[in-house]
């Protein structure tokens, strides 16, 4: 184990605030914990775009807790126990796409993601990365940079993660709402 391992608990052990349908802390529980018990928590998406307009798309590790294997429009995750959205973006955006200095994400709209199976609030972002990332291996399996309309062709055609896709889904409405 190296010493960042060390430093940094595993998944399963972070500790997370839990909420209720309002957003407001009610407690705390281990993320495991809350994944099994289907605890509502919090968590940031944040659409990474270079200067050029394209939008950092991967693959998630099979080793992931949630939706292994599955693509991803977003990086971000579980914002941790009195953890701000605006701070766990920052963090979960560099350590994802393994870059340091990255300008602040700018919150766009949070949602209640809510299946049978998940739950959790959604605060969505976006940020400018540089064209060169080092992805964290123990988060992206693969990794590219497409155009929109190159995203948008592959929605039907690959597995994604269903609450990446929601915010997908969300922000297009926004923008078509916009026109």
């Amino acid at each position: 184990m190296t010493e960042s391992q060390r430093e940094r608990p595993l998944s399963a052990d972070e500790l997370l605030d839990i909420v209720d349908e309002h957003d407001e802390v009610v407690g705390q529980a281990r993320r495991g914990e809350a994944m099994a018990k289907r605890l509502r928590h919090r968590c940031v998406f944040v659409l990474a775009r270079r200067e050029d307009g394209r939008i950092f798309v991967h693959r998630r590790t099979p080793a992931k807790l949630v939706f292994p294997s599955r693509y991803d429009m977003f990086v971000g995750g579980v914002v941790g126990a009195g953890e701000s959205y605006d701070d766990a973006a920052r963090r979960e955006a560099e350590e994802e796409l393994g870059v340091t200095g990255l300008e602040q994400p700018r919150p766009l709209f949070k949602f209640l993601f809510d299946t049978p199976q998940h739950t959790w609030w959604s605060m969505v972002y976006e940020v400018t990365c540089p064209d060169e990332v080092s992805p964290q291996a123990e988060e992206v399996a693969w990794c590219t940079f497409l155009t929109e309309d190159q995203l948008r062709r592959r929605l039907p055609e690959w597995d994604w993660v269903p609450d990446g896709l929601a915010a997908w889904e969300r922000l297009e409405d926004r923008r078509q709402s916009r026109r």
